[in-house]
């Protein structure tokens, strides 16, 4: 792996930066920190900073020595509400809010790249430099676009990636065309009639209807998907009741539908909308189903997922290629490229812990690669 000898010089003051932000992680939205260890770096490499845009997010724009274009670098900053348990030293220190899904890394290796590319000035047209609130499911990057991101800043590219633990170090992936799901966050209430646990024959039992209605939804895969369309329902939250002798008188469920076919995911709202009227009219009650949208299909731009892997065997060879399969978790990242063509690559990582895990443990060694891959999209494209 060959990475350029600047960024190799500071790999560890990337490292620590990226300790720093994971000691003290921030909900989506609550970036406040964070947005300003960005801004603070930016400015001291004389790079422009916009701070306020999608309430929490931090734009630079760095200019090169030579008329071009501008290549947005968009990196994450949000993270999870989960208690971390790696007992590493750099550890969360806010107790139930952890970096488990590497958005502090992202974060980072966008540094890197602005600090490398302020450093050398070599490239043509301007680098834009997003980090981005609330990726995970709050809708961050349309609160950017709706506070006029690409207005102020008129990208013709943009560029993100995420760390992988599922693939080999220095294993570098972009898939052309739909490559993540798109994602519906749903909330269903279930309205019966509470009593005493003794006497259930007086009351409308929400925990047992709740219960034929996870199963029910269950159907709508096996039963109204083809088998070869991508779908995942998942029933993630169950709430009901406060005590061992009332039977509730009221009972919700969330969860998600992940999906590649808008269509397919319209047609699992109309299923779910008459299993959810099915049981209100067998029951004899009321069941409210709020489904909405959380994440567009990831779509990459086919001619530059390849310029992206073309980039990125520069520093890792072989390793990095198109990729052939989609996966069926959401990026919102997937907003951005509605509005301006770009692409999405993975770079695998020591580590077997998945993400989103409270185990979860962040490789280092990453950070100069994704910094150099960045930096180098910036001095390709600019002049494209």
């Amino acid at each position: 792996m060959t990475i350029p000898q600047r960024i190799a010089d500071f790999a560890e003051d990337l490292t620590a930066i990226r300790r720093d932000i994971h000691e003290y992680p921030e909900l989506g939205f609550e970036e406040v920190r964070t947005a300003g260890i960005v801004a603070e770096k930016l400015r001291a490499w004389g790079i422009e900073v916009h701070e306020g845009i999608g309430k929490t997010g931090v734009v630079g724009v760095l200019r090169g020595a030579r008329p071009g274009r501008m290549i947005g670098l968009r990196a994450d900053m949000d993270a999870l509400p989960i208690d971390e348990q790696t007992n590493l030293p750099w550890s969360s220190k806010t107790p139930g809010v952890m970096h488990a899904c590497g958005h502090d890394a992202h974060t980072t290796m966008v540094l890197g790249a602005a600090r490398y590319l302020a450093e050398t000035r070599d490239f043509a047209g301007t680098a834009v430099f997003i980090f981005q609130p609330a990726e995970e499911g709050l809708g961050g990057a349309r609160a950017m676009i709706a506070d006029g991101l690409f207005d102020r800043f008129p990208c013709d590219e943009i560029y993100g990636l995420h760390n992988s633990p599922y693939h080999a170090p220095g294993v570098v992936g972009v898939k052309p065309g739909p490559a993540m799901a798109g994602a519906n966050f749903f909330d269903i209430r279930v309205e019966g009639k509470g009593c005493h646990a003794a006497m259930p024959e007086t009351g409308i039992d929400t925990v047992v209807i709740a219960s034929a209605l996870v199963q029910q939804l269950q159907t709508i895969k096996a039963r109204n998907v083809p088998a070869t369309q991508p779908l995942v329902l998942s029933v993630t939250q169950i709430h009901a009741g406060s005590a061992y002798n009332v039977i509730p008188e009221s009972a919700t469920l969330t969860g998600t539908v992940r999906y590649f076919d808008r269509g397919v995911a319209d047609m699992v709202t109309q299923r779910m909308q008459a299993i959810c009227d099915g049981l209100a009219a067998a029951y004899g009650i009321e069941i409210t189903l709020d489904m909405r949208n959380a994440f567009d299909v990831l779509e990459n731009d086919p001619v530059l997922s390849e310029a992206m892997v073309a980039v990125a065997r520069e520093f890792v060879g072989e390793q990095a290629a198109l990729a052939s399969d989609g996966v069926m978790g959401s990026e919102d990242f997937a907003d951005m490229l509605q509005v301006v063509p770009g692409a999405y690559c993975r770079i695998g990582h020591a580590g077997t812990v998945p993400l989103h895990n409270a185990g979860f443990v962040l490789d280092d060694a990453i950070l100069p690669l994704g910094a150099a891959i960045m930096a180098r999209m910036v001095e390709t494209r600019g002049a494209a």
